[in-house]
């Protein structure tokens, strides 16, 4: 019985998706709930299973094409194991049991697959710990840093092989005995929605950012006082910093409703929730996945969700629906590195909060030079919904509270 393929049901903030990779061709034999295709959609990867054992039929959309919601993309013969004319048996039947059934008995997240094409491994030799026996990206890399030969290509590539290593997710250009490379890729729909929303921001938003400076030093006298009694409590939950600027964030915007708030066109939005989106670099970009109802949440459950939401993301398991809402965004650029920053906001989105690096600076204190663990904070908002009164005194709030983290526990 023929099955049609079709792509997944899309929700309303996306469009379209692409056709990225094409796990099995005409002809060949699938098992049920294996990967055939994968779907690139502006947010995340989509992965298309077969519904049961069977062949896949037909193509009827390449790599490369744009999709619509549930649109037909091919047709899967149900059970259907050998209907091949007699000319076309003895190929058939030397080709799967040669090539094809490692594939099948292999399943890989889409980085891991990337990775693995890029520096053309056997996959069957990588170790697997994802769930189900799936080949993560952190298998391919650990296998590559453990390995220094692991692709068979020829034997003067070793060095090179493992001198992309640390850049996994890009394009390798080291080539023996060739300089001045250049290497042209397509540019991934996530990362080209990033880009558009990006540019969208800053050609129709008022857009402008307030700093300050939060000492540490509270935060961190806490931090390492309960950490292990905490980690004991919750089931190995480690206490970090982002929990703290989470919840400080949450009490802000309910003292500041209009940083919390969206624009509709020509109409305010306020919301009585507070959805928090926390920005998590992936290989594939930029994502933002969204803590709900955070008002509600403790410090553990916070810091659970954000592991959880970074973890989905270096395996490409994030959802549209991981990463849809939001009424308030906090992006950590102090984990790279960075001092100071300007982050631009997430439409529809009114306000971001950026924190940075903790560095010790001298500091003056009660007329005393005393080194204190500092951090730059920076407040990027929408100036047509939120006044720059509004905007320092949010980002006081979380100053204070941060300084003073007693009072966010106690909620005064």
């Amino acid at each position: 019985m023929a099955i049609e393929i079709k792509a997944p049901t899309f929700p309303e903030s996306v469009a379209d998706g692409t056709i990225a990779t094409w796990h099995k061709q005409p002809g060949e034999q699938v098992a049920r709930d294996e990967l055939i295709v994968d779907i690139e959609t502006d947010k995340v990867v989509l992965e298309v299973v077969a519904p049961t054992d069977g062949v896949i039929e037909s193509i009827s959309k390449g790599e490369g094409d744009t999709v619509l919601s549930g649109e037909i993309i091919g047709i899967f013969a149900d059970g259907a194991a050998g209907t091949v004319t007699a000319s076309e048996a003895p190929v058939v039947a030397a080709e799967p049991a040669v090539q094809t059934a490692p594939a099948e008995a292999l399943l890989l997240s889409p980085a891991a697959r990337k990775l693995v094409d890029e520096n053309s491994l056997d996959a069957s030799l990588i170790p697997a710990s994802g769930k189900g026996g799936r080949v993560t990206k952190e298998d391919v890399v650990n296998y590559l840093g453990a390995s220094p030969a692991p692709v068979a290509a020829s034997a003067p590539q070793p060095e090179a092989t493992k001198s992309s290593t640390p850049a996994p997710n890009m394009p390798s250009l080291d080539i023996p005995g060739q300089g001045r490379i250049e290497k042209r890729v397509p540019m991934t729909r996530l990362r080209a929605s990033v880009a558009r929303r990006l540019v969208s921001a800053q050609q129709n938003a008022a857009l402008l950012t307030t700093f300050n400076e939060v000492n540490m030093k509270p935060v961190m006298d806490l931090r390492n006082q309960y950490k292990d009694l905490f980690e004991k409590k919750h089931n190995g939950t480690r206490l970090g910093f982002m929990s703290f600027f989470v919840k400080a964030a949450v009490e802000a915007l309910k003292r500041f409703p209009a940083v919390n708030a969206s624009i509709d066109g020509n109409d305010i939005v306020y919301h009585g929730y507070q959805d928090i989106g926390v920005a998590v670099s992936s290989d594939r970009g930029l994502v933002v996945p969204i803590l709900r109802d955070v008002d509600g949440m403790g410090l553990a459950d916070i810091e659970a969700g954000i592991r959880n939401y970074g973890l989905k993301a270096r395996d490409g398991k994030l959802g549209i629906e991981d990463m849809t809402g939001g009424t308030f965004t906090i992006s950590n650029g102090g984990v790279f590195g960075s001092l100071l920053s300007t982050p631009i906001i997430n439409p529809p989105q009114t306000a971001i909060l950026g924190m940075h690096k903790i560095q010790e600076r001298p500091m003056a204190v009660n007329g005393e030079v005393v080194i204190l663990p500092m951090m730059y904070l920076a407040l990027s908002y929408d100036h047509r919904m939120i006044d720059g009164k509004e905007a320092v005194q949010f980002l006081v709030t979380i100053k204070e509270l941060l300084e003073d983290p007693a009072r966010i526990i106690l909620d005064v």
